[in-house]
């Protein structure tokens, strides 16, 4: 049965850890609401593309409009089963909102699923509730991290209801963990032919 997921986003958010996990979900039957605050159903959200390309740190291109299907004031995060937070350059603005925080916070109190993308962990880190989590990041968000209390470890990992990885190239093992929580059966390894 599908669960309803919450996914909170922002202009410049990374594309690929927009759109991959919110049509992943989509696809095996869940219902994924991206929201973004100060803005409505039927807003978009400009995204960037972020890689490497021989410099010291990634580069940034323009992605794709990106368009809301909900409208983060009237959702009730008790409403959804589970939170997804990509990252990008959005974390860094959108946990200077009340309301973000405050949905961050629901969800790690009542125990929900929560999968969180390369800076996507500066909000959670930014609610404060990492404290004794065993987690990962953008190597960059690290030593914030690890001051909201956790244990940083290198690749994608599952503590309790967080699921974490480090960027976009984690999508297979960091989306097949949220899906494992999310009570979705996942096959891992090599893939399983359909019967002819």
């Amino acid at each position: 049965m599908g669960k309803d997921i919450l996914m909170i986003v922002g202009d410049f958010g990374e594309d690929y850890e927009i759109m991959v996990p919110y049509q992943t979900l989509q696809t095996v039957g869940h219902e994924v609401d991206a929201v973004c605050p100060q803005k409505e159903a039927g807003d978009t959200i400009k995204t960037a593309i972020h890689d490497f390309r021989g410099d010291q740190t990634y580069m940034e291109s323009r992605g794709h409009n990106f368009e809301l299907n909900a409208t983060m004031a009237d959702v009730t995060p008790s409403d959804y089963d589970a939170l997804v937070v990509p990252g990008g350059r959005a974390p860094e603005y959108l946990r200077t909102h009340d309301e973000v925080i405050e949905a961050v916070q629901h969800f790690f109190e009542a125990d929900k699923p929560v999968a969180a993308l390369c800076h996507g962990p500066q909000i959670l880190a930014a609610a404060d509730v990492l404290d004794g989590y065993e987690m990962t990041s953008y190597p960059a968000c690290r030593a914030e991290c690890e001051a909201a209390g956790c244990s940083w470890v290198d690749g994608v990992v599952t503590d309790r209801n967080l699921v974490t990885g480090q960027a976009w190239p984690d999508h297979p093992e960091w989306v097949a963990q949220f899906m494992d929580l999310l009570g979705d059966e996942v096959s891992h390894g090599e893939p399983v032919a359909a019967d002819d």
